[in-house]
C-alpha cells in the first residue's frame, strides 16, 4: 500500500512542471495561471499525456526497484547458496532457491537443475535464464522509449487541432477580434506541444539510464552465479537429479518393462 501511494504522489509531482508552461493570455488583463487551467488549455490530448506521465512514473519506479542489487541478487539468498555449496548439499540449495522468487534464485534453480548433465549444460542453462530475465526487464524499459516517441507527437496533434479551431474562429469574426486574441489562442494550443515535451524528455532520460543500470545488474548476476558453479564437482554430480522434479519424458509405451 505504501508503494502504491508513493507512485501516485510521484505521478502528481510529475505534472507540476506543467504549471510553468501556461502563459497568461495576451489580453489587456493578465490572468492567474493554475495547473488546472493550464491542463484545460491543452485540450483533449492532455488526458492522453496524463496517462503517459503516470505510466512513465510507474515504469521508472518499478524498473528502478527491480534492477536494484538487493532485488536482483539478494544478499541473504547469495549467502545461503554459498553455505550450502560449501557443505555440498546441492539438493538443499535447490529447495532453498525454490522457496524464494528473486532473479538470482531463478538462475540458481536453472543451473542446479542441469548440473547432472555436465558443465556445458549447466552454463548454458545459466546463460539462457539470465538472458530471459534481462529480456523481460528490457521490455519494460522499452516502454519508456515508446512514451518518449509518442508523447511529442500527441502533443503536436493537439496543437494542430487547436490551431485549426483558432484560425476558424478568426475566419468567422474577421480581423475585428484583433491580433491579440489570436495570439492568445495560439498560446493556449501550444500548451499541448509543451506538455508532450515535458513527458518525453524525462522518459528518454530514464530509458537510457535504466538500460545501463539493467546491464550492470545483469552482468553482476551472471558473474556471481558463474562463480558459484565454477568449481562444482561435475564428475560426482553426473546424472544426479538435484531438482527432484517430475519428469515428462518416460520410456516409450511400446518398450516392454523387464520382467521380474
Amino acid at each position: 500500500m505504501k508503494t502504491i501511494c508513493q507512485k501516485a504522489i510521484y505521478a502528481l509531482l510529475l505534472l507540476m512542471p506543467m504549471v510553468v508552461l501556461g502563459a497568461a493570455p495576451v489580453t489587456g488583463v493578465p490572468q492567474k495561471t493554475t495547473l488546472l487551467s493550464t491542463y484545460q488549455e491543452g485540450g483533449w490530448v492532455m488526458h492522453i499525456l496524463l496517462v503517459f506521465s503516470v505510466g512513465m512514473v510507474w515504469l521508472i519506479i518499478d524498473i528502478w526497484m527491480r534492477t536494484s542489487s538487493k532485488k536482483m541478487t539478494p544478499p541473504e539468498d547469495l549467502t545461503l547458496a554459498r553455505e550450502l555449496f560449501r557443505a555440498g548439499d546441492y539438493v538443499a540449495a535447490y529447495q532453498a532457491m525454490k522457496g524464494t522468487f528473486s532473479p538470482f534464485a531463478e538462475v540458481m534453480r536453472a543451473g542446479l537443475g542441469s548440473v547432472g548433465y555436465g558443465k556445458d549444460a549447466t552454463e548454458e542453462a545459466i546463460y539462457n535464464t539470465v538472458e530471459k530475465i534481462s529480456s523481460t526487464l528490457q521490455t519494460r524499459i522499452n516502454y519508456l522509449s515508446v512514451i518518449g516517441v509518442c508523447a511529442p507527437m500527441i502533443g503536436l496533434l493537439g496543437t494542430v487541432a487547436g490551431m485549426k479551431g483558432a484560425f476558424g474562429s478568426l475566419g468567422g469574426s474577421g480581423l475585428s477580434s484583433g491580433v491579440g486574441e489570436l495570439a492568445g489562442h495560439i498560446g493556449h494550443v501550444l500548451v499541448a506541444t509543451a506538455a508532450g515535451l515535458v513527458v518525453a524528455i524525462p522518459a528518454f532520460m530514464a530509458f537510457y539510464f535504466l538500460r545501463n543500470k539493467l546491464q550492470g545488474a545483469v552482468h553482476h548476476l551472471h558473474e556471481v552465479t558463474e562463480h558459484l558453479f565454477r568449481n562444482a564437482p561435475y564428475e560426482y554430480l553426473k546424472d544426479a537429479d538435484v531438482g527432484q522434479e517430475e519428469t515428462y519424458a518416460a520410456m516409450p509405451n511400446w518398450v516392454q518393462a523387464p520382467e521380474g
